[in-house]
Order: structure tokens, then sequence, then C-alpha cells
């Protein structure tokens, strides 16, 4: 059965390019992105990867491990990632999982055979702290990933897990949010004392809260 938002991230051990770890001790009490990639040695996940590290400080911020996987070997990554580092200008620090028995890539529903028998899609988690899986996407191989949009996310993932708000249509990060509807309209002032704004009697907006 695949996974769905919600359910629990399946634990497993693996052989990576900084060495064998536990996925949950890794993570410990961090955000997680778990991401696949179709193979190593393929362009665009060469620039996904480099795109990765560099933003490896806003991770950092929001305190999400960063972990991605391939279906080639750990030795296959270690020469992978000088290419990476030459062509992109950076330095790649999270692990790259070895997932050549494609345990992990079937756990977590990351091949599609329709599209390849052999290659996993372009999937990517983000797990919380509590390792529940709250953010699926899913891209084709030929289509690299935005990652300044899964940070966008995670901002809204961390807001929302601990104030009763939900982000509308294309939010960033210091804008306003909206007020959920299991919050009474009269109650509201105690909860956001910055102020909020009723457009409709189910459409309320508040200053972001933890700004």
């Amino acid at each position: 059965m695949s996974l769905r938002i919600g359910d629990t991230a399946p634990n497993f051990k693996a052989i990576t390019s900084i060495g064998e770890i536990d996925f949950y001790e890794y993570l410990g009490d961090s955000w997680g992105v778990l991401f696949s990639h179709p193979a190593d040695y393929t362009p665009v996940c060469t620039t996904e990867l480099g795109k990765t590290a560099s933003l490896k400080s806003e991770f950092d911020q929001r305190n999400v491990k960063v972990l991605a996987l391939s279906v080639d070997s750990a030795e296959s990554h270690q020469g992978w990632i000088k290419d990476i580092n030459e062509t992109q200008n950076t330095n790649v620090e999270f692990p790259i999982i070895a997932d050549q028995d494609k345990k992990i890539a079937d756990a977590y529903d990351m091949i599609h055979p329709n599209a390849s028998e052999t290659m996993t899609v372009r999937s990517l988690f983000v797990i919380s702290p509590d390792k529940k899986v709250k953010l699926m996407i899913t891209y084709p191989a030929s289509t690299g990933r935005n990652f300044v949009e899964v940070l966008r996310v995670i901002d809204s993932l961390q807001l929302t897990a601990n104030y009763s708000v939900a982000t509308p249509a294309d939010w960033k990060d210091g804008e306003d949010v909206i007020v959920m509807n299991s919050i009474k309209t009269e109650d509201i002032p105690d909860k956001f004392p910055k102020g909020h704004t009723v457009i409709k009697p189910y459409l309320r907006t508040t200053p972001q809260p933890n700004k």
C-alpha cells in the first residue's frame, strides 16, 4: 500500500555517502526531507543536489535534515558528489542513500512502473519530528524540482503545526494567514491579538502570529 499524508514514515537502515545510518536516529528531533533521484550522473539530478546543498543554511534555520536517495551504490555516489561540487560550485554534505535493492524505494512507493521499471521518479517527502509524512510531491524524471517551493511549504507546515491557521495560495513567510474555521470569530482577538479581517464569515485573515 502506498504512503499517504499523515502516515508514519517507514524507518530504515541504509548505507549512504556518509556511512551507515538509521533513518529515525539520523533525524532525531528534526524535520526531514527525503527525496529520490532516478540515477547517479544524470544532469537534472546533478542540478537538484547542487541547489539543495547551496540551501543548507536555509534548511538548518528550519531544523530540517535532508537525505537524497538513488538506486546506485555508495561508491558511485562519492564520485558523483565530486562532479556535483565541481559543476554546481557547492559542497554536498547531506547523505545520499544507496538503495541498490530498492527496498526503501518500494517502501516509499518511489518507483512508478509506467514511468520506469528500474528508476525512481522524483519523489519528495517532508517528515515531521514525530515521523509523520506531512508532504508528498512527485515529479517526472524529466522535470527538476523547485526547492524554493519546498522551503515555502516547510514554513507553512511548521507554522500551521503550532497555530490554528492555514496559509493561502502563494503565501510566503511573513504574509497574512487564514484563521481556521474551528476558531469562532468572537474568539479571534484573544488568540490572535495582532488583529484580524473578516472577508467572509468563513474567510478570516490575521497577521502571521509568529512574526
